[in-house]
């Protein structure tokens, strides 16, 4: 069996396992929306936190912090590895709670359901159901723009990017098709431990072929074009940009469709705090060895070509061709976890929060058989058309995070306010989140709107700007008598 074949059938092999799992979890799924989004509200400490961790493992995990690290420093797990694992924690309990108390009492199942139904407004549950989607699409993209480049750079081109993306994509619509969130959590756990021990397997072979840790920080600090990277601060790493970053991530993070609804899925409030109490250590026990090998590899002159990803590269240099190609198989299964939960997300919000109130508003009720339908019709939709786009390569994989991080982040401080503020009103949450939006979104394409003020993000300012917008517009309007929800909410939040 030459290299190559070897390489396909470990990848293929493992996303064949996945899927069976999959299978196992359709067989014990009930053919209501509920269960196909949420596994019924069931969900233990173990499977939730591993199917959150699972969630953003994610091609801008494996391969975008690996490339920063390996261009520019390892102060990149910092911002990742610390501060977002932080900063994360503390929303999951700050936001995540109180929407699961909601959840709990209510029945939401989407972020846009909770808001619209808190506020009375149908338009305000379809603007933030086609904000998440707006910004689910690049980061859809971005897993399938990683395996795509993944495989063409493990096989030396033997296989192409567009069957690599392909690959991807068509496991990604069987998989959620067939198993729904009991599958994906199952599967969720398996993989994020599955990844925790291969990346530090892969860390600690890459090490012992070098001579070890001293030796590879011996080669980066003895590199003219590295030596740099050792000190903390940089003309890359300045102090509002590592901000900046860590807060739109962590921000954008909790506010990532396939993350939030799994506030709303917690089995006990006991699942729900352990769970977030164990996120930090996972983040630095995952990022600081997967980082650490792309800024190790710089010093140790790996080659890695313009639009390449470093961990492919230093791993087909330094360890056997079969463990190389099952790295890659667990990152691509990570890719595919991250993908699976955001095509069911995608689909819960645009069915949920789009299509069900159009049909209503036209006199169509559906059933919770018809509406599972559709969200599964939705899943192949979404993928196809993301795929297809990914196909241009449009921007680089830290590119299209971060649009996607920073344009979640702006519905942060909205729906902070809205969960925990009495005197917000409807008029002020929409003009917030259509402010902040509309100006991220304007720095991203208009030139006349800069990206970055005194090193401070478009992303963090566009935030600022939602708060400021959102509190003024509410202490301005009078609440709307159809908010019905507001005092349920204002005691919830006592609790």
């Amino acid at each position: 069996m030459n290299a190559v074949t070897l390489q396909l059938s470990i990848i293929v092999g493992y996303l064949l396992i996945a899927l069976a799992v999959g299978l196992v979890a359709y067989r014990l799924t009930d053919r209501i929306a509920e269960d196909f989004y949420l596994a019924s509200r069931t969900l233990g400490t173990v499977v939730l936190l591993f199917t959150t961790f699972a969630t953003l493992l994610s091609a801008f995990t494996f391969f975008a912090g690996p490339n920063i690290a390996y261009a520019q420093g390892p102060e990149w797990v910092l911002v990742m590895g610390l501060m977002d694992g932080i900063i994360f924690a503390i929303l999951w309990y700050v936001v995540g709670y109180k929407q699961w108390l909601l959840g709990r009492q209510f029945g939401y199942v989407t972020l846009g359901e909770m808001l619209g139904d808190r506020f009375g407004s149908g338009w305000l549950r379809g603007l933030v159901a086609g904000v998440s989607l707006l910004w689910l699409f690049p980061y859809v993209m971005l897993q399938q723009v990683g395996a795509g480049t993944a495989l063409e750079a493990l096989t030396d081109g033997a296989v192409p990017y567009a069957a690599g993306a392909g690959l991807i994509t068509a496991f990604m619509i069987l998989y959620v098709v067939v198993a729904g969130m009991r599958g994906i959590a199952w599967t969720d756990t398996l993989q994020g431990a599955f990844m925790l021990v291969t990346t530090w397997v892969a860390v600690l072979w890459v090490l012992a072929a070098v001579g070890g840790p001293g030796a590879a920080t011996d080669a980066l600090a003895s590199n003219p074009e590295t030596g740099g990277f050792l000190s903390l601060g940089s003309d890359y790493y300045t102090v509002p940009w590592m901000l900046s970053t860590a807060i739109t991530i962590g921000f954008g993070v909790a506010m990532f469709p396939q993350v939030n609804q799994r506030f709303f899925a917690a089995g006990s409030e006991a699942v729900f705090k352990r769970s977030f109490a164990l996120w930090p250590i996972l983040c630095v026990l995952l990022f600081v060895p997967s980082f650490m090998l792309g800024a190790w590899a710089a010093g140790l002159k790996v080659a890695v070509p313009e639009g390449a990803n470093v961990l492919p590269l230093v791993l087909a240099e330094y360890t056997p061709t079969w463990f190389a190609a099952l790295v890659i198989a667990g990152a691509m299964a990570a890719m595919m976890s991250s993908s699976d939960s955001m095509l069911l997300s995608g689909s819960s919000y645009f069915t949920r929060d789009l299509f069900r109130p159009i049909a209503a508003f036209f006199g169509v009720r559906l059933s919770e058989r018809q509406e599972d339908l559709i969200a599964r019709g939705g899943v192949v939709v979404f993928a196809s058309a993301a795929f297809l786009a990914s196909l241009g390569r449009p921007a680089t994989l830290f590119e299209l995070g971060d649009a996607a991080f920073s344009g979640f982040a702006q519905l942060a401080l909205p729906v902070l306010l809205a969960l925990y503020w009495r005197r917000i009103t409807r008029a002020g949450i929409t003009a917030g989140v259509v402010a902040s939006q509309a100006f991220y979104v304007s720095s991203l394409f208009l030139s006349v709107v800069p990206g970055s003020y005194g090193g401070w993000s478009a992303g963090i300012v566009g935030m600022g700007l939602g708060l400021v917008v959102t509190v003024v517009a509410s202490l301005l309007t009078s609440p709307a008598a159809a908010e019905r929800r507001a005092i349920y909410f204002d005691r919830l939040g006592a609790d």
